[in-house]
């Protein structure tokens, strides 16, 4: 094993999209473990949204990613070295240790211990927060029910597919909307969604009223911005706004204008929630479970979109904000 640590660090904070300026790829040395603590050796990264927003100085859930700081990401690797009795050498960690090939694991909050053997991309992909993000959201915060019509934005992405499934699934009518044809085509043809929306080519509030006759149930928003103004305008009767993300706004400058059909929630008796998977992670285990049955019925499918290499992690998060994924953005180191 090499004595140096290969790790991307933040050098600026990003304007927009962010370019290989904002990052600088540096040798650390390997970290020295103190008592309680476990050294991995990471071998895949899973691209997120929220990436982006650490790289901002904003109030969070976690704070800002710091000027000369590894960039925060959740990924997964081996124990290599352990001086904690949570973790064995050979033992898979599921947590956050960002853009860099080894990272320091506590037995805490964002580690958690795997099975060996554990098909590794599957739990970045749909068993880990990402599913666990979707049915949190549809069950516990859109409440919805059987025969509702459920609208979910960035439906291709890794958590819109699966929120769009699983709404299949419990009986619900699903439109998804994407940003492409080939999107499109997917939603429709391989997921068995009712409806599927290009926004990039067509207008969102007259398709949402043509493909939504009786209005909008429950919407699992990832983008916030226009469409979820769209989604407003043609809200039912006590509708469910479940506010997962808003990508439309995360490169933005400045603060984003609020909905302008907010008040639409007023008169429709609506609810607007946002919530975090994180507040539920002691669930994680039994909803994976849940997953991993509707999987092996073929009732839920994923797909994995991979990047190779460490240097790759800066394309790999533009490629979220500019469509150019279907499913989960994976690094593997």
């Amino acid at each position: 094993m090499s004595d140096l640590n290969r790790q991307l660090v933040l050098r600026q904070r990003p304007e927009g999209l962010v370019s290989g300026n904002d990052f600088e790829l540096v040798e650390a040395p390997m970290p020295e473990l103190n008592d309680g603590e476990a050294l991995i050796k990471v071998q895949y990264l899973g691209i997120d949204a929220t990436v982006r927003t650490w790289l901002n100085r904003n109030e969070g859930y976690l704070p800002a990613v710091e000027i000369g700081e590894v960039v925060r990401c959740s990924g997964i690797g081996t124990v290599i070295e352990s001086k904690c009795d949570a973790f064995a050498v050979g033992q898979p960690v599921y947590g956050l240790p960002g853009w860099q090939e080894h990272a320091v694991v506590r037995d805490d909050l964002f580690a958690t211990r795997l099975e060996v053997g554990v098909d590794v991309p599957a739990m970045l992909s749909i068993y880990g927060a990402t599913g666990a993000t979707a049915y949190v959201g549809l069950f516990d915060i859109g409440a919805m029910q059987p025969g509702e019509t459920v609208v979910v934005s960035a439906a291709a992405g890794a958590t819109g597919s699966l929120a769009a499934q699983i709404a299949k699934i419990h009986g619900c009518r699903v439109v998804g909307i994407c940003g492409s044809d080939e999107k499109v085509r997917w939603l429709l043809d391989d997921l068995g969604l009712d409806g599927a929306i290009n926004y990039r080519t067509e207008h969102v509030g007259s398709r949402l009223k043509e493909l939504c006759p009786d209005r909008i149930d429950v919407y699992f928003d990832n983008v916030g911005g226009d469409t979820l103004d769209d989604v407003l305008a043609h809200l039912a009767m006590h509708g469910r706004v479940v506010l997962c993300g808003a990508i439309s706004i995360y490169n933005a400058h400045g603060r984003p204008p609020g909905p302008r059909n907010y008040v639409n929630l007023i008169a429709r008796r609506g609810r607007m929630q946002g919530f975090l998977s994180l507040d539920c992670i002691d669930r994680y285990p039994e909803i994976a479970e849940k997953l991993a049955a509707w999987v092996a019925e073929g009732k839920l499918k994923w797909r994995t979109h991979y990047f190779d290499g460490l240097e790759s992690a800066p394309e790999a998060l533009n490629a979220m904000f500019v469509g150019a994924n279907i499913g989960k953005i994976v690094i593997r180191l």
